[in-house]
């Protein structure tokens, strides 16, 4: 990757580590990092209606420089016309899945504040709308949607990892901002 990156968006299942590489990417190239979760949950686990998602997500993309940890339904394509690089986090579903529920028991455990001062509780994550459930019944067509993009020539580059070593071995190569 020799453009200089300033607009990155990365993409995954949940759980595949969206937010830590956004933190890593962040500090690594002085890049601002916007939570996307941030963006979509008010106190309360109370969801911010999607035309607001969306005009907070454009608000973001109109600027030179940014990291988005995530896109979804209602407004994806907004970060995906403005990116110079879609980071594709395309890990094994065991993998992702064992780290997802590892997180989700941390938090549980540890009344972790997320997304606006939000928690998971046993409830929310026994719940058909858990993070649990989602990654169970969204992991292939995340994985499709993101193979799609990286096959597409009218696209943002795609980069698509499918371990954390090849992850690692990206992040080895690439340059500070």
């Amino acid at each position: 990757m020799t453009k200089r990156l300033s607009r990155i968006l990365i993409y995954g299942v949940h759980g595949s580590g969206k937010s830590t590489l956004a933190q890593r990417l962040s500090q690594r190239l002085g890049l601002p990092w916007y939570p996307v979760d941030d963006m979509l949950w008010e106190p309360n686990w109370v969801e911010v209606p999607v035309p607001v998602q969306r005009r907070r997500i454009e608000d973001v993309c109109r600027r030179d420089r940014w990291i988005l940890d995530g896109a979804y339904h209602g407004w994806r394509d907004v970060p995906l016309a403005r990116a110079d690089l879609v980071i594709g986090l395309d890990y094994p579903r065991g993998l992702s899945f064992r780290w997802l529920l590892r997180r989700t028991l941390r938090r549980l455990s540890t009344g972790e504040r997320i997304c606006n001062g939000n928690r998971e509780s046993l409830g929310s994550v026994l719940s058909t709308d858990s993070v649990v459930v989602w990654h169970v019944t969204e992991f292939g067509r995340e994985r499709r949607r993101l193979r799609a993009w990286h096959a597409d020539p009218t696209g943002p580059p795609v980069l698509l990892l499918d371990s954390p070593e090849a992850l690692e071995r990206w992040l080895a190569g690439l340059s500070g901002g």
